[in-house]
């Protein structure tokens, strides 16, 4: 699948696109762009989250470009212009976030590491951040740092309606039975693409929102529902991985970790609580922030790029000469 250009969502000049293989041979899109100014800072690599797609990203792309770095990004099995895992594209699953991680490594060896150049940074968000906590254990990590805007550390309580025990214990015997390709209870195809402005749970800015839906729109093959009884027993135990007790002694990357302070899907206080954990941790709370922080209003995305710069020492970013 092309990147998808539209008017109001441009592709940012300079896209190298296409398709890698994934751990088993499956295909994955990918898009890679070079810094638009100097010096170079090195190379993001950027994650988005469950639902998610490049095209989202297109406005966070152009804001690292313009402080010397360098974007590298994929669409994840199960969404995007990547690979589904189900006759039914639109349903949300993943047999186990180890197919993810092993993703990951296919990602920064086939595509980053032989063009893009280093540092590297990850940058990720909600499930994205998920993912790369768990590959800030790895002892020979790829990053120098990572930065997660409202990581996926635990749901927030809100979210699980009936309760996380509950829903524990309904995917879980879903998907012992063999029906873990079936949508949650409540859930359907439409998923964030039919969800109504009002009282939203991503975010309160009004023109990103239906960008973000115009592009599905445009093309409707990157629609992805609500997730599958498989999906969410798989990220309860990436969940549990995370929260372990030996978890935080085992991560070595500095991780700064950016909590939605009105965040409605994840939850801020778990998000805080493993930040102070880790030995190399550190969060910023954006008051007023929905769960999508970087398709905020401009004045929450600020205050998101203000944490970032001073976490990377991209401060001065602005003065420097633009490439022609």
């Amino acid at each position: 699948m092309d990147l998808i250009n539209l008017v109001k969502n441009p592709v940012p000049t300079g896209a190298a696109a296409g398709h890698f293989s994934g751990h088993d041979g499956a295909p994955l899109r990918y898009a890679v762009w070079k810094a638009t100014r100097k010096p170079s800072r090195g190379t993001i690599c950027l994650f988005n989250g469950r639902t998610e797609f490049i095209e989202k990203y297109f406005e966070v792309v152009a804001d690292l470009r313009r402080r010397g770095f360098s974007v590298a990004t994929m669409d994840w099995r199960g969404q995007g212009g990547s690979v589904r895992e189900l006759p039914n594209r639109n349903k949300g699953y993943i047999a186990s976030f180890k197919d993810y991680d092993k993703d990951l490594v296919r990602f920064m060896k086939d595509i980053v590491l032989p063009d893009c150049p280093p540092p590297y940074t990850a940058l990720a968000h909600s499930m994205g951040g998920n993912i790369l906590l768990r590959a800030a254990r790895m002892n020979d990590s790829w990053f120098e740092r990572i930065v997660l805007s409202a990581p996926m550390v635990r749901f927030h309580r809100g979210m699980l309606g009936r309760g996380e025990y509950l829903v524990r214990t309904h995917v879980n015997m879903m998907s012992r039975l063999g029906f873990g390709g079936r949508y949650v209870p409540g859930g359907g195809d439409g998923g964030a693409s039919e969800m109504p402005f009002e009282d939203n749970p991503l975010t309160s800015d009004r023109e990103r929102f239906f960008r973000t839906r115009a592009i599905v729109e445009a093309e409707p093959a990157l629609n992805l529902g609500a997730p599958t009884n498989g999906w969410m027993r798989a990220a309860f135990e990436s969940i549990d991985e995370i929260n372990a007790p030996r978890y935080p002694l085992d991560v070595r990357v500095p991780v700064l970790f950016i909590v939605a302070g009105e965040d409605r899907i994840v939850s801020p206080r778990a998000i805080e609580d493993l930040s102070v954990k880790l030995k190399v941790g550190a969060h910023v709370v954006i008051p007023h922030a929905e769960h999508e922080i970087l398709m905020e209003r401009d004045t929450i995305r600020q205050q998101f790029w203000a944490a970032f710069d001073a976490h990377l020492g991209c401060g001065t970013f602005a003065e420097t000469p633009a490439i022609a």
